[in-house]
């Protein structure tokens, strides 16, 4: 059996078209969804991950506003400059790029972010709203996991998912996504002991640690369903994930590529999460 591919690409242009028509429902009503991206210094990765951000706000009809600053920017100075975007109505989601300058308090800007306009679901209300089933933003990476298994029309009830990491970015947000859904769920991470007997008995295995080849063949059992969060480079200097996609492939039922499979639809939930803060602004 070689496992059927989620295609993060193809999917993410589908919700992409969805949200560029209901983004003209809102400019029909005089509002068009604006997204603030906040740039401090000049990481190239950051760089890249911003722009790929403005573009597909453009691309789907949203409003998109880019601040790049120096370096050297003060943490007074972005904490003003979030604050103002807070009250700029024309502003429905904020996104302050991460990793900040070391002389920055990472958490401090992100609490600093109304919750309203937390699309990246990193403010500890979006984490307490998850935590609680309440309303509120989905961190966009597991939120983007979510889409891709209804995408295949997998029902969670009764499953027994495993997430390797605990981040608070993947891992913890991934978890309680899975529990939402009636899945049973298991946090595995660096500490864990003998991964393998956990894995083998999932039927959803989602791997997040960004380490190569934390998942083979061997860990996975016949017909489970793997989601690829990972990024790293092989010895060729490639893309690939956590997952040995090659081996994987051969046993699992369905699994996401490295890369087009989770990748794409971050941003993509990014945009769902900027277009539903206008709609709610709207009301």
């Amino acid at each position: 059996m070689t496992a059927q591919l989620i295609d993060g690409n193809a999917l993410s242009k589908q919700l992409r078209t969805e949200v560029a028509t209901r983004a003209q429902a809102l400019k029909a009503k005089g509002i068009t969804p604006g997204l603030a991206v906040v740039l401090v210094g000049d990481n190239p990765a950051s760089q890249v991950y911003v722009r790929n951000k403005v573009k597909a706000c453009e691309d789907s009809g949203l409003h998109s506003v880019l601040e790049k600053y120096e370096a050297t920017m003060t943490e007074a100075d972005l904490l003003a400059r979030v604050e103002a975007l807070n009250n700029d109505p024309a502003i429905h989601g904020i996104l302050v790029q991460l990793p900040l300058p070391a002389h920055i308090d990472a958490q401090k800007v992100i609490e600093a972010i109304s919750p309203a306009k937390d699309v990246d679901g990193f403010h500890i209300a979006s984490a307490g709203a998850l935590m609680t089933g309440m309303p509120g933003f989905w961190p966009c990476t597991p939120y983007g996991c979510i889409k891709m298994l209804e995408s295949i029309g997998y029902d969670l009830r009764g499953k027994h998912a495993v997430v390797i990491g605990r981040s608070n970015i993947v891992g913890k947000p991934m978890a309680l996504m899975l529990l939402q859904k009636d899945a049973t769920v298991t946090v595995a991470h660096s500490r864990t002991q003998n991964l393998k007997a956990l894995t083998q008995q999932a039927d959803v295995i989602v791997a997040a640690v960004g380490k190569r080849n934390v998942l083979t063949a061997d860990m996975v059992k016949p017909g489970a369903v793997v989601l690829d969060v990972g990024m790293n480079r092989n010895d060729e200097g490639k893309l690939c994930g956590d997952v040995d996609f090659e081996g994987v492939k051969e046993v699992a039922s369905h699994i996401t590529p490295v890369p087009g499979g989770v990748g794409p639809m971050t941003i993509t939930m990014l945009l769902v999460n900027t277009l539903e803060a206008a709609e709610r602004a709207s009301k």
